[in-house]
């Protein structure tokens, strides 16, 4: 048996790929057991390493839920201001206007090939040379600044590369009926691309959300992270135990947001009844369509006494028939 990208395993293959596996199986067992032993030899399995996360209110109240509102505060200021951002950039690099493309185009370049970090080193540097902002705003400033202007650049090329992917045939169908191209963009395109975009913009998101933790190494930004390195200080150096709790925290804020994306892709799926757009009624107006009665009609077909139909169609009443009528 055999598929289109492989040949299927056979007896001794599929024997052969049980027994890897389970080699595969000891040896990451033996290296978490290792792991465990060392952490166990050095004390940071000790219960007092990890029982103030649960019997001191303090370690959640003082700095680790703080530090989760900004890190929330920072991402969600980068992802409203990022996606528009990146969406009014990723059409215009398709736009007719070789100077809106190739502008565009250098924006996109310029900011996707610096790393995010530098992006906000200048952009902290850059308010605290010409702006008033106090040294207390300007880390969230410079982390918020960086994380839109890098991702911004990437999620044009998604959005771009998401309404490429799409058939020719659904803007020569646009165009057929006469719809511009700003409409074909709003009522077609970017409807039926936005559901294969989402994986790449969830992707981006989550990103968005993990590079907050740069700010915090670089620019004291009071993010989740760096919040959390006190608690090492103050309650007896549980070093592992703290960046483990910090590390299920950013797992379980990033698999929410990739839950409520599957969830909105899966509605969106849903909802759609047809691949074509809908048009709204005062959209009708707009497109320079042939009216009603301009359309051509369809041919009739003459009538058996010769005589040229009328302006209704071919008579239904009776008459006289004529000499020619062959009656």
């Amino acid at each position: 048996m055999t598929s289109v990208l492989y040949d299927a395993p056979g007896p001794r293959a599929r024997v052969r790929n049980v027994l890897l596996s389970i080699a595969f199986g000891i040896v990451l067992l033996a290296g978490l057991w290792w792991v465990l032993d060392t952490m166990a030899a050095k004390g940071q399995l000790a219960a007092d390493k990890w029982s103030p996360f649960v019997t001191d209110s303090r370690v959640w109240t003082t700095y680790l839920l703080p530090g989760l509102l900004n890190t929330l505060k920072a991402a969600g200021l980068s992802i409203l201001i990022a996606l528009p951002l990146g969406a009014v950039l990723g059409i215009a690099r398709m736009s007719d206007h070789w100077w809106i493309r190739w502008a565009a185009g250098a924006i996109v370049e310029f900011f996707r090939a610096i790393p995010v970090l530098l992006l906000m080193v200048f952009a902290s540097a850059a308010y605290a040379l010409w702006t008033n902002i106090s040294s207390d705003l300007r880390p969230l400033y410079a982390v918020v600044t960086g994380l839109v202007l890098y991702n911004a650049a990437v999620i044009a090329e998604v959005v771009r590369a998401g309404i490429q992917a799409l058939p020719t045939g659904q803007t020569d169908a646009a165009k057929a009926i006469g719809m511009r191209k700003g409409q074909t963009m709003t009522y077609v395109l970017l409807p039926q691309s936005v559901t294969a975009m989402l994986p790449a913009l969830v992707s981006q998101l989550v990103v968005i959300v993990k590079d907050t933790a740069l700010g915090g190494a670089m620019l004291s930004f009071s993010e989740l992270l760096r919040a959390a390195r006190p608690i090492s200080a103050n309650y007896g150096a549980n070093t592992i135990a703290t960046f483990t709790v910090v590390a299920i925290i950013f797992i379980v804020l990033n698999s929410m947001i990739t839950s409520f994306a599957s969830w909105l892709e899966g509605r969106v799926r849903r909802g759609k009844r047809s691949t074509g757009a809908v048009v709204k009624a005062g959209l009708v107006d707009e497109m320079k369509t042939v009216g009603p009665d301009t359309a051509p009609q369809p041919p009739t077909a003459p009538r058996e006494d010769g005589e040229a139909p009328g302006p209704d169609g071919p008579a239904t009443g009776g008459g006289t028939a004529g000499p020619g009528s062959g009656r």
